[in-house]
């Protein structure tokens, strides 16, 4: 009898998990996922608007290098850089681009030791060149809401 006790007396001590321990395991559990499914969430439209910003800061590029190549080649290139409307971006669908083209004259003499000194690259005398500033813009639109990207850069005449 002594042996039916003692087997009888480790049955009771080893008791299951209830009811409301499980359902308290399955809550935390549940909102430890949820929160792991919405930092994903978060992280992969982050990684889509970096690649769309991406992309747009890179046809912005393409295009600011194609009006400097144009200006290099003879002061016709250089004169035929003018200010665009928005149009929508060959092969990029999604994306417009548009840039301002401002104009400065470079009518003013340098010496080595007078003003404007910096404007004369190469050379302590002379006329300033001929120098436009470009802004190029990029803009597109994602989740319902507008987004664009502005480089800008100055081009001297030749």
């Amino acid at each position: 009898m002594k042996k039916i006790k003692s087997i009888h007396s480790n049955i009771e001590r080893n008791h299951g998990f209830t009811l409301i321990e499980i359902l308290i395991a399955m809550f935390i559990l549940t909102v430890a996922i949820l929160a792991l499914v919405s930092v994903t969430i978060m992280v992969i439209k982050g990684n889509s608007l970096n690649k769309m910003m991406n992309t747009a800061t890179t046809l912005a590029k393409d295009q600011m290098e194609t009006l400097k190549n144009s200006s290099q080649t003879d002061d016709a290139g250089f004169n035929s850089i003018a200010s665009s409307s928005w149009s929508a971006v060959t092969g990029f669908p999604d994306y417009q681009r548009q840039w301002t083209v401002t104009t400065t004259t470079g009518n003013s003499s340098c010496t080595a030791s007078g003003t404007p000194y910096t404007c004369c690259t190469g050379s302590t005398t002379g006329t300033c060149p001929n120098k436009k500033s470009v802004a190029m813009e990029v803009r597109w639109q994602w989740q319902g809401s507008d987004h664009n990207v502005t480089l800008n850069t100055i081009i001297t005449e030749k």
